[in-house]
């Protein structure tokens, strides 16, 4: 039986920590800024994901660029070489293309070499939301089982990821064209925070309106609380874009007094993710009851 390798992109936002954990490696997308391309790396620093941050608080725009051909068949041909399959755990199709880029270079690369196995998922999520399915493709993996097999299972559970985030500016979804100028300024100058999730197709949608950050924050894990299955067996993903670690760990207190859940862990949006949502950004992600809802 061939071995499996999980491969994700710079949307997942598994730190190297996690990357090392469960032996996950990555393609790389890219951030663009005054045509300047520079990879999008998860092992960034606390330094250089501050200095991202604090660009787009004075204004900057960053874009982003998708996973390239050249990439892709980097990354997937050097697994092939050595004998792996591949599962390789994608960003939401509604969020970027990758994923199609992906299949045909899957495609490719099994003509090459008849005797392996590409499955190139749309994981239906981004952030950390990816990255929870990657790690659970990681641990199928170490259990011995087959590509297919944790290609299936992954398709089972995408729409089984919870995502409750919220913003502290609506500027850069603004700039991202994730909602209008007039609603920008009006949520702004009244201080409504929406409350963000991945739908079941996998876009980024609100889904409520709240006044005010804290009470934002706090409906976020109500919301979780409400749909989480199982909560002693999960760990809850409380990731965020350059936040006050204080205000981290008062919600970290939050979630523990409220979902009895196995452990918080805190960390951070990447690069490509944090282009789009912009700086302080909180959220929390776990696994839970089936999301159905389809943004209009």
């Amino acid at each position: 039986m061939r071995k499996v390798k999980i491969i994700t992109d710079s949307c997942a936002d598994l730190g190297g920590e996690l990357l090392e954990k469960y032996g996950i490696d990555y393609v790389k997308m890219s951030t663009v800024y005054e045509e300047r391309e520079t990879p999008a790396y998860l092992t960034w620093s606390e330094e250089e994901a501050h200095a991202l941050y604090d660009m787009i608080r004075d204004g900057k725009r960053i874009t982003t660029a998708q996973v390239s051909i050249d990439e892709f068949r980097t990354v997937f041909e050097k697994y092939v070489r050595d004998g792996y399959d591949i599962v390789y755990v994608a960003c939401a199709s509604k969020q970027t293309g990758s994923v199609n880029t992906g299949y045909v270079v899957a495609a490719q690369i099994c003509e090459q070499y008849p005797d392996a196995s590409i499955f190139c998922i749309d994981s239906l999520n981004c952030s950390i939301g990816e990255g929870i399915l990657a790690i659970r493709a990681a641990e199928l993996a170490a259990e011995g089982r087959e590509a297919r097999e944790i290609a299936d299972q992954i398709n089972s559970v995408r729409n089984n990821v919870l995502e409750y985030f919220t913003v502290h500016s609506l500027d850069t979804l603004r700039r991202s064209g994730r909602v209008s100028a007039s609603a920008a300024f009006f949520g702004n100058l009244m201080g409504i925070k929406p409350i963000m999730i991945a739908d079941a197709n996998g876009a980024q949608t609100p889904i409520k309106k709240v006044k005010g950050r804290h009470a934002a924050i706090k409906e976020c894990i109500a919301l979780l609380k409400e749909n989480i299955i199982s909560p002693e067996e999960q760990t809850v993903y409380l990731w965020h874009s350059d936040c006050d670690r204080e205000e981290l760990e008062r919600v970290k207190a939050m979630i523990l007094e409220e979902i009895p859940c196995k452990e918080v862990r805190i960390g951070y949006i990447g690069p490509i993710i944090g282009a789009s949502v912009g700086p302080s950004v909180i959220g929390v992600w776990a696994f839970g009851r089936e999301v159905t809802y389809i943004a209009q």
